[in-house]
């Protein structure tokens, strides 16, 4: 097989003019789904279980379900409904725009959430004791000592989970949205050269990923930069 080079070459800038999109659907679902996993964060390590319970199901649903399924129930099945379709919600959810980051939002929510748990629950209890023992509030502790650790153990995970949304921003393209990934599927339907196409499209997610590495990478050595390295 011939490998058409030139075709790679001119397909790339078609492509990118679908990078708003990507990234705008990168930028707000990350960021709906970062404040959505604060609060379940919150309600899980709450102590009461009227509101852990609630955030379990939620997390359980969202994790163990693909992302795809939630986007397609979220486009094609909500719409079915008149209480749906008369509330204020309607705005959003007609556009497959909102659907996207409706259902991104809501999962990556889930798996941050989770994350940021594990950091939260990573701090070592000695610093939570010490900080009672100066006479903090479980509010100032949690603010001036579980938080700041917890970001920092927690942003190596957090990095992956932001790169995986990136890449399922391509999933979008299945409701007619015409991001990068959608952009490349019309290219194929109209030149039949799938694997040049979606080369020059590989390329173009590989480049984006190694841009958000070496970002956070940059910001986990600045949050770290007072932490004592042995050897």
């Amino acid at each position: 097989m011939i490998v058409d080079f030139t075709l790679i070459a001119e397909s790339l800038p078609i492509m990118l003019k679908g990078i708003g999109i990507t990234f705008q659907l990168l930028i707000i679902s990350g960021f709906l789904g970062l404040i959505l996993a604060i609060l379940l964060l919150l309600m899980r390590i709450s102590g009461k279980w009227y509101l852990s319970f609630p955030a379990q199901i939620y997390i359980y649903v969202f994790r163990g379900t693909p992302i795809l399924v939630q986007i397609f129930i979220i486009y094609y099945g909500l719409p079915q409904f008149g209480f749906i379709r008369s509330s204020i919600l309607w705005p959003i959810l007609r556009e497959p725009m909102g659907c996207a980051i409706v259902a991104l939002s809501l999962n990556t929510g889930a798996y941050v959430s989770e994350i940021l748990r594990g950091g939260v629950l990573a701090v070592g209890k000695g610093l939570i004791e010490a900080g009672s023992a100066l006479g903090m509030s479980a509010y100032q502790k949690f603010v001036y000592i579980t938080a700041p650790i917890a970001t920092r153990i927690a942003l190596p995970a957090y990095s992956n989970d932001v790169i995986s949304l990136l890449k399922s921003t391509a999933l979008a393209s299945t409701i007619t949205i015409a991001d990068m990934t959608g952009i490349a599927r019309t290219i194929v339907a109209n030149t039949y050269a799938p694997y040049e196409i979606f080369i020059s499209l590989a390329i173009v997610y590989l480049i984006f990923t190694f841009i958000l590495q070496k970002l956070f990478g940059y910001t986990e050595q600045y949050l770290g930069r007072y932490t004592k390295r042995e050897g």
